[in-house]
């Protein structure tokens, strides 16, 4: 079963070379395609990912779903495996997504930690083991089926914001989903961009937007309004 990482980007000169590196350092047999999809970087992200040897996709349309499907369309893989730039891999993602897929899971994602000891993120970090909706999120990483994923017609557009959820909720309705225990490492320069307090509440804010069923612009005009970004 070959596994295809998609990387939507925008703007990730940062962090993008260093996750290539590892998922390339962490594929022993050399079998992962890895895809970026950017969204018009104007910085060198593209470049960066290119020399670090994934393959650079310019998406037709900007928007994390939009990239993610454009990505999805072009893939070779079995096993989408859809990563954010700024996430750090389990060094056994290879073995564990293909063994989860093996054992009838269609589909999974990993638990996160930080990459920070602050209190409160371990606290954040120990709820994405339980099951709950809101303890998901594109930062745990996404492995899915081919076949699930088009059965499903991929990540709804409509949503510029909440695709993730939205997908993970029409999984479960169809399929065995696995949290993976085992931990990726997620970025916390948010937290250090606002307060641990004012990122829950813009979090709080977007999920109770999004079970209520509001456009998902107005979800992120009021989700980018509440945050500082640096």
């Amino acid at each position: 079963m070959k596994v295809s990482v998609i990387i939507p980007t925008y703007n990730e000169a940062g962090s993008i070379a260093s996750l290539i590196q590892q998922l390339r350092h962490y594929d022993a047999a050399g079998t992962v395609e890895i895809l970026v999809v950017d969204a018009g970087s104007s910085d060198n992200t593209m470049e960066l990912a290119r020399v670090a040897g994934a393959t650079v996709l310019r998406a037709p349309k900007a928007g994390r779903a939009a990239q993610m499907n454009y990505g999805a369309r072009q893939a070779s893989g079995d096993i989408l495996y859809f990563v954010h730039a700024d996430v750090g891999i389990h060094p056994e993602y290879v073995a564990t997504i293909q063994q989860a897929v093996a054992q009838g899971y269609e589909a999974g994602c990993y638990r996160f930690r930080f990459d920070s000891k602050h209190p409160l993120l371990r606290l954040n970090s120990f709820g994405t083991r339980f099951r709950g909706i809101m303890s998901r999120g594109g930062d745990q990483t996404l492995f899915v089926t081919r076949d699930l994923f088009w059965r499903l017609q991929g990540f709804d557009e409509y949503y510029v914001i909440m695709e993730d959820f939205d997908i993970i909720q029409r999984i479960r309705r169809q399929a065995r989903f696995l949290i993976v225990p085992q931990d990726v490492v997620v970025s916390a320069r948010k937290y250090e961009t606002n307060s641990w307090l004012r990122v829950q509440v813009a979090n709080l804010t977007a999920f109770s937007l999004f079970f209520l069923r509001v456009a998902p612009t107005r979800i992120a005009r009021t989700y980018k309004a509440m945050l500082n970004y640096r």
